[in-house]
């Protein structure tokens, strides 16, 4: 597998320079996701798969946070 060398981080990490952030990359046919203070774990999929999980959770279909 080819680990891409361009990460982009979330717009939502606040734009400083904290290891708290969410990095997205994208290859021919595959997304991958990482949390940047572990830079080495990643985790791949295909990008409907990741489409559908994220419209689920925007809405609501994970009920809400445990407590």
């Amino acid at each position: 597998m080819t680990i891409p060398a361009n990460w982009q981080k979330s717009s939502f990490s606040g734009g400083g320079e904290g290891n708290d952030c969410v990095e997205l990359a994208a290859t021919p046919g595959t997304i991958h996701l990482r949390e940047s203070d572990t830079p080495a774990t990643h985790l791949s999929t295909a990008p409907g798969p990741l489409a559908q999980l994220v419209h689920h959770i925007k809405s609501g279909g994970l009920g809400a946070p445990a407590v």
